[in-house]
């Protein structure tokens, strides 16, 4: 098979397309000929040396795919050869093929295009899993979602709309927020010349957001801290802004509010699988019924990686951008 491949690690260059191994499924995995695959910021990451795949990962990038079960390995119940399918990944999701386990596979939802559901693994399991398996978003409470326009953001505001939230989203120019507004976003925020802290606290009569879902780390820790609302929950996901910041740990205990930081690709798969099975109970039967989508920027054959990245880094999107095998 052809596999996108980083030699050494270096600017989107360095992704090269490449004759591969085939891969075996293992005991309780399946085999997925990849229709799409979507870019992540890890995956850039991971083409530049800093966030190497976790042992026993394929070394390819690529955290979610769809397509079509090819194989079953030993143990496998529940699924079929020639199902469609989307997947999590620890890896190898810039393929032709790949292997998966099967506690990381969703059916692809009803109203979904095969090529577009590669756009629903990562997104709806890292909302899902921050925004409400554990800082507990409720009906009525405000969330805050720092890059309202990427692939997460877009899926958090629709996601925190669908169960009754109000939504206060900050990007970096007024197309990105007409775009966020356009799916639900109650607050537009526009980062570059706003302040988000006063921003939030004005449209919520001073209460700030309930729960605020961070990418950006260091940079935006103590202003995050003053954007909570009282028992308010913030949940880092990112690090863009850096990873060491001053903490006001008396402003978090007046507000009696917690501060969660998380990742997915290096969790167990036994987390990964409860997540996932979270995910199809919550969130599929919203797509099923249109009330959520997938929200796909562009295309871009597979071997075009480079391109793709390049989109990625300069913020060119909104949502995600797809690599397609065909």
């Amino acid at each position: 098979m052809h596999a996108i491949t980083i030699p050494e690690p270096g600017g989107p260059e360095a992704l090269v397309w490449d004759e591969v191994p085939d891969p075996v499924p293992g005991e309780g995995e399946v085999l997925v000929e990849v229709a799409a695959s979507a870019v992540n910021r890890a995956d850039i990451l991971q083409r530049q040396g800093f966030y190497n795949p976790p042992p026993g990962a394929s070394p390819y990038p690529g955290l979610e795919c769809s397509g079509r079960i090819a194989a079953l390995g030993e143990g496998v119940a529940g699924w079929a050869v020639g199902d469609e399918v989307c997947a999590l990944l620890s890896g190898g999701g810039y393929a032709e093929k790949v292997a998966v386990p099967a506690g990381q596979l969703l059916p692809v939802p009803a109203g979904v295009g095969l090529q577009q559901a590669a756009a629903l693994p990562e997104v709806t399991c890292t909302v899902w899993s921050n925004v409400f398996m554990v800082s507990h978003l409720r009906p009525g409470e405000t969330l805050l979602v720092h890059g309202g326009s990427s692939g997460i953001g877009t899926m958090a505001i629709q996601l925190a709309k669908a169960v009754g939230a109000k939504v206060a989203v900050t990007a970096g120019t007024e197309e990105k927020l007409e775009r966020c507004a356009e799916l639900g976003a109650d607050i537009l925020i526009n980062y570059r010349g706003q302040d988000f802290v006063e921003e939030v606290r004005k449209a919520t009569d001073g209460a700030g957001a309930d729960v605020i879902l961070d990418n950006m780390g260091a940079k935006y820790l103590d202003r995050n801290v003053r954007t909570l609302a009282v028992n308010g929950r913030l949940s880092i996901i990112g690090l863009q802004g850096g990873v060491k910041g001053e903490l006001n740990i008396g402003a978090l205990l007046n507000k009696r509010a917690a501060i969660s930081a998380t990742s997915l690709r290096a969790r167990p798969l036994d987390e990964k699988a409860a997540i996932v099975a979270a995910v199809r109970e919550h969130v599929w039967p919203l797509l099923a019924a249109g009330h959520v989508r997938p929200v796909v920027d562009r295309e871009l054959p597979m071997r075009e990686a480079s391109a793709a990245h390049r989109l990625v880094e300069e913020s060119g999107h909104v949502g995600k951008v797809l690599l397609t095998t065909s």
